[in-house]
C-alpha cells in the first residue's frame, strides 16, 4: 500500500522524507516533486530498482532514465569530462530545468539501460528534491507518468497512473514549471577532436529552458535549428 505525504506540513514532510529514504534504500520507487514535473525515482546504482522504474512506466531499456543530483560538483563524478561550455550551462541553469547528456564515467558500476556509454544529468530546483538528493545520492528519475500519458504536475496525478508500483508519494502542490526539462546532448562537445565529434551541443527535447536562452550561453556551439527541406510540410 502506497503512502502519500503532504510536504507543505512540516511534520508530514519529515515523516515523508524518512519513508522516502527508506524506500530508496530497499530498492523501491518513490514519487518526488521537482521544479519541472513530478518524477518517479529509484536508486541509480541499483539495477533492479532502475528496472522497476522502467516497468512501472511501461518503458523498455532503450529509454534509460536521466539521473538527478543534489549538487553541481557531483556532475564531475558521473561524467567522464565536463567541457568548459558545459560548465557555463551548469552555472547558468542549475539548479533548474536543463538536462545535459555527457559521456559517463567508465568506472561507474550501474545499469540504467541502453545508454551507449552516456549519462543524462540534471540538478533540480526545490527544497524537497535537493534535501532528498543530499541524503540519497544520485537518483534515476523519470517523469511520473505512464509512457504516452501527460507528465504529472501533482503527486495525485502520478498516483492515479502509477498506483501501488510506487511505495512513497511526496506531495508539494503543483509543479512550478509544469513543463519537462530541456535535454541537450553535449557528448560531441566532450569528444571534441574525436573523429565522430562535431563540437556542437544539440537540443534533444525542447522544454523549460528555451533555445534563445541556450544560445545566449553557448553562441555558435549550439547546433542550428533544423529546417525542413523545400517542399516539406
Amino acid at each position: 500500500m502506497s503512502s502519500i505525504f503532504d510536504c507543505g506540513d512540516e511534520a508530514q514532510l519529515l515523516a515523508g522524507m524518512r519513508h522516502a529514504r527508506q524506500a530508496i534504500s530497499r530498492g523501491e520507487l518513490i514519487v518526488m516533486p521537482t521544479d519541472t514535473v513530478y518524477g518517479v525515482a529509484a536508486d541509480a546504482f541499483s539495477p533492479a530498482a532502475v528496472q522497476r522504474l522502467l516497468d512501472a512506466k511501461g518503458r523498455g531499456r532503450d529509454q534509460p532514465p536521466p539521473v538527478l543530483i543534489g549538487s553541481k560538483e557531483t556532475l564531475a563524478a558521473l561524467a567522464d569530462s565536463v567541457p568548459e561550455a558545459v560548465q557555463r550551462l551548469v552555472e547558468e541553469f542549475w539548479p533548474g530545468g536543463l538536462t545535459i547528456v555527457l559521456p559517463a564515467q567508465p568506472s561507474l558500476v550501474w545499469d540504467l539501460g541502453e545508454t551507449r556509454g552516456t549519462v543524462a544529468v540534471r540538478m533540480p530546483e526545490g527544497r524537497v528534491a535537493l534535501e532528498l538528493l543530499a541524503e540519497t545520492g544520485p537518483l534515476a528519475v523519470s517523469s511520473a507518468n505512464l509512457t504516452g500519458k501527460a507528465a504529472a504536475i501533482s503527486a495525485f496525478d502520478a498516483e492515479r497512473m502509477l498506483g501501488d508500483s510506487v511505495a512513497v508519494y511526496l506531495a508539494d502542490g503543483l509543479s512550478k514549471e509544469g513543463v519537462s526539462s530541456t535535454i541537450v546532448d553535449a557528448t560531441s562537445l566532450a569528444r571534441r577532436g574525436a573523429e565522430e565529434g562535431d563540437g556542437k551541443v544539440r537540443i534533444l527535447r525542447d522544454g523549460a529552458v528555451s533555445r534563445e536562452r541556450l544560445e545566449q550561453v553557448l553562441g555558435d556551439l549550439l547546433e542550428p535549428e533544423a529546417r525542413p527541406e523545400d517542399g516539406d510540410s
